[in-house]
């Protein structure tokens, strides 16, 4: 610019507005991005539905990605089943039924058995929702007698951790002591995935061999099978029709039957119970509805309520809904049998009301019994209390019966080995954007940014000590409440800035400002929604876990870094975000030295421990199959690492025998996040640390 000095152009340059991404939208796009991948990819894959033998081929392809997903199917076992006591009421009598859906896994079920008409009946299967007493809430008791008067032998059974397989009980024995029976699916369902399995298997195996009981009763004609259920057990009856072709027809009542994959998605989409998220599904092409195909042509109805849009589950829950089903029709019309699949909409809220269960039972009635003329009344039902329906003489079948929880048959598995690469490394030419500096009394402040992924750039502060030091380390700080805690005039970053240390202090996805913005739809959805475990059960059903992300953005700041000087580099981290840490220094030998305070011991500690707190954040599948933390830090040697008071997954300090023993790793007992443990970290050598305490 001819006839600007200098000073003017630093002056006009420095009036520019500071170029601020909304780092808000970061983690949303980059998943909203994925989801768009995997929503093209099912498009092209039912497009190709044109003929008989694609459809088989694809019904094929969707029982095996399903077992592959949940983490394969279980080999059938004895069932061991036995009648514990009986009951009889006008036009249908009840049994009171155990059996074992795996070796030492009850399952307490009722037989209601017809007394009126002539057998072999049609077998109806009910699947509950998540109702805290499972098969003892009224509604669905109500629906499973009505069937019996009508002339179904149907078995209702709880499902896991609901009515008496609550498996996390209260003082009282029979009640949840946790926030609800999702909170009894998920929270073993976390666990699982360390090692590889899933809820997902273990409640749609309950169903394949509650429907083995069912199928092989003396009075059952095993060719007129059915499953239905409300919410909850509409999913698992999905689920189910995936898995069985036994079942002759299907009706699903207000199930999860939004995809996870779909037009307009809302990140961070329609995550939900343990069991209704398929791990990697979106990034295999694989959704819920996929669920359906493998029943064509056979007959299904599909219910919804109209206000679940807005008042169970997210925006996209109709819009979506309907425009699978109608991807679906196609492959019904394909077979010929366009008339065996119909749409039910009520306009009621969640819940199997009555207008929802009439259409139950003229579906059945037309389907399974050849009746044309519909029903318009419910015949008279009386819903009995809880306590005349247990099968276990305390209501509990552990209590009663001994055998496994959930808890207890995950800690005894041996891992299963996950065949997805799920380690990003971003690219080698990662460089710093300086968005503005400005000076302080202790140091020079840059803030700085990096792009790390699509859509993701990756926010930090750089504190730069006055007089710059070439001999010391640059301190990368990565902690829980993000870059901005403690940056003010006093305290720590440039305190320590003041003492000559280069500091840098990221954000990475999810935390301090790449803390993602609360979806659109209603509040009671989004907002519950918008925490950190919604994010990362999105990240882990798109192929992509929240936790190796986040590893992704360290490196990329760790790559920048040494980009702008060639510095020694010590990694330091608090609490959850060690987990992360360790497994940066694991994949980049370029980092010098560890710093770990407060953090996880070991994986292996949230699957030993039933009350653990550990965020789900850190959680990716078959963690266990691989190295686990301990493992991955006695491989760092001989660059120094500090263990700074771990802890287990239930928040304690570690006992000394989880500690890694090894020359370079140096053991604290307690957490250290203060300047003389950062001064103490700059003057680190390349020799080894001494041991931890002797045991």
């Amino acid at each position: 610019m001819a006839g600007v000095t200098r000073r003017e152009l630093l002056a006009l340059v420095a009036s520019r507005p500071i170029a601020y991404r909304d780092y808000s939208r970061c983690l949303p796009d980059y998943l909203a991005a994925l989801a768009e991948r995997a929503y093209r990819q099912r498009n092209a894959a039912h497009a190709a539905l044109t003929t008989a033998p694609a459809i088989t081929a694809r019904q094929r392809w969707v029982r095996e990605t399903f077992w592959r997903l949940a983490g394969g199917a279980p080999e059938r076992t004895p069932l061991n089943a036995r009648v514990t006591g009986a009951f009889e009421r006008p036009g249908y009598r009840v049994e009171k039924i155990v059996y074992e859906s795996l070796p030492r896994f009850h399952v307490p079920a009722n037989l209601y058995v017809p007394t009126t008409g002539r057998p072999p009946y049609p077998g109806v299967l009910f699947q509950m929702g998540h109702s805290l007493n499972g098969k003892a809430a009224d509604t669905y008791q109500r629906c499973c007698q009505a069937l019996a008067r009508l002339g179904y032998l149907v078995l209702a059974f709880d499902p896991m951790g609901q009515g008496e397989r609550t498996y996390y009980p209260d003082s009282s024995g029979r009640r949840t002591r946790l926030g609800s029976a999702d909170d009894e699916h998920t929270v073993p369902g976390r666990q699982m995935l360390l090692n590889g399995y899933t809820s997902t298997r273990m409640q749609t195996w309950d169903a394949v061999r509650s429907l083995d009981y069912l199928a092989a009763h003396p009075l059952v004609d095993p060719k007129r099978l059915a499953s239905t259920g409300q919410s909850g057990g509409g999913t698992l009856t999905m689920m189910l029709a995936a898995v069985d072709d036994r079942l002759a027809c299907a009706a699903v009542s207000m199930g999860n039957t939004e995809n996870f994959a779909c037009a307009g998605f809302n990140p961070p989409g329609s995550t939900d119970d343990a069991e209704q998220n398929f791990i990697g599904g979106a990034d295999a092409g694989f959704d819920r509805w996929d669920l359906l195909y493998t029943l064509a042509p056979k007959p299904l109805l599909i219910g919804v309520s109209a206000k679940d849009f807005f008042g169970t589950y997210s925006p996209s829950y109709i819009s979506n809904g309907w425009e699978e089903y109608q991807k679906l029709q196609r492959v019904y019309s394909v077979l010929g049998a366009a008339d065996k699949l119909d749409w039910y909409e009520s306009p009621l809220p969640h819940g199997l009301a009555y207008d929802s269960r009439l259409q139950i039972y003229n579906w059945f009635a037309r389907w399974l019994k050849g009746e044309a003329q519909p029903i318009t009344e419910e015949p008279p039902v009386s819903p009995e209390p809880d306590e005349v329906l247990d099968v276990a003489p305390s209501g509990n079948v552990v209590r009663s019966f001994g055998g496994y929880t959930p808890f207890a048959w995950n800690k005894e598995q041996l891992p299963r080995r996950a065949v997805q690469d799920i380690w990003l490394r971003p690219s080698l030419e990662a460089r710093f954007t300086v968005l503005g500096r400005v000076p302080s009394r202790a140091a020079e402040i840059e803030a700085v940014e990096v792009a790390s992924d699509e859509k993701v750039w990756v926010p930090a502060w750089l504190f730069l000590p006055k007089k710059e030091d070439a001999s010391k380390p640059i301190l990368v700080l990565i902690e829980p409440a993000g870059r901005n805690a403690r940056w003010r005039e006093g305290e720590l970053y440039q305190e320590l800035a003041a003492r000559g240390i280069t500091v840098c202090v990221p954000d990475v996805r999810g935390i301090g400002d790449l803390t993602p913005e609360v979806g659109r739809g209603a509040p009671r959805y989004t907002r519950p929604h918008n925490d950190e475990e919604h994010w990362a059960w999105a990240s882990l059903m798109l192929g992509r876990p929240l936790v190796t992300q986040r590893v992704r953005d360290l490196l990329a700041v760790c790559a920048a870094l040494r980009a702008r000087a060639a510095r020694k580099l010590i990694l330091a981290a608090q609490g959850k975000m060690t987990v992360l840490a360790t497994f940066a220094a694991s994949l980049d030998p370029r980092i010098d030295a560890l710093y770990l305070s407060g953090g996880l011991v070991s994986y292996r500690s949230i699957v030993e421990t039933e009350a653990y707190s550990h965020p789900f954040a850190n959680f990716y599948l078959s963690a266990l199959a691989g190295d686990d933390l301990p493992q991955r830090l006695v491989k760092l040697a001989p660059r120094p690492v500090t263990l700074a008071g771990p802890v287990g997954a239930a928040g304690r300090p570690a006992s000394l025998e989880q500690v890694p023993r090894a020359a370079h790793i140096q053991y604290r007992s307690t957490a250290g996040w203060s300047m003389e443990a950062f001064l103490d970290l700059a003057h680190l050598s390349t020799e080894p640390l001494a041991h931890p305490p002797a045991r």
